[in-house]
């Protein structure tokens, strides 16, 4: 399936088609900015019985939003027919909200605060002291713009940078494909916000053992 980093952080991903009916087979509601790696994973373990959809990636702009977001989801799956529904979310800044209602739905939730913990390995990403890293990821690095540069206001006035990342010291850039368009634009993402840069290859990480396990 072809998808768009455009279309995913402002529209999602709606459920592919499939000839077979969706009762019986899982459906796994994502966040767009997952899109790509779920996709791949799913066809490297040929899980052709499972469905994604996922919610714009720009929610996480607005975490508020997520939790009934996602609840709009686990609905539609539910009146669908799927048997089984997997939420490929961390907390994402919602609070404990979005577990509240994973918990209260019976549907499984990643663990973690935030993808950047599930990429790198929840246990590994906790053995690492990055409060002050900024992170990104391929899909974060491609989108910078979109995420972190325009809705700051930094096109129109750089001089607030220093305000919005004083107190970082280095971008963390955590790479789950090697590219060199997309590794290129992280590091431009560094030098535009005066950070250091630190390259991790992580991989699919935690995401995978996740997607694989809704089988």
């Amino acid at each position: 399936m072809q998808v768009n980093d455009t279309s995913l952080t402002h529209d999602g991903l709606d459920a592919a088609p499939f000839d077979t009916p969706s009762r019986g087979r899982i459906c796994v509601v994502a966040c767009g900015a997952l899109a790509r790696e779920i996709l791949d994973i799913l066809a490297l373990n040929t899980l052709d019985h499972v469905t994604l959809t996922c919610l714009p990636a720009i929610l996480h702009n607005t975490p508020e939003k997520i939790t009934d977001a996602v609840a709009d989801k686990i609905h539609w799956a539910r009146s669908k027919g799927y048997s089984e529904i997997h939420i490929a979310y961390a907390d994402c800044g919602t609070g404990g909200q979005l577990a509240a209602l994973c918990a209260k739905e019976q549907v499984t939730l990643m663990e973690g605060a935030h993808c950047y913990a599930f990429f790198q390995g929840v246990e590994i990403a906790a053995q690492h002291d990055d409060t002050t890293s900024f992170y990104l990821t391929d899909f974060l690095a491609r989108q910078f713009d979109a995420f972190v540069w325009r809705p700051l206001g930094l096109e129109t006035h750089p001089e607030l940078l220093q305000m919005y990342f004083g107190n970082y010291e280095k971008l963390v850039y955590l790479e789950q494909v090697h590219h060199p368009d997309t590794f290129k634009k992280a590091q431009e993402a560094a030098e535009r916000m005066g950070l250091e840069f630190e390259h991790r290859p992580t991989g699919y990480g935690d995401l995978s053992t996740f997607i694989t396990n809704v089988d």
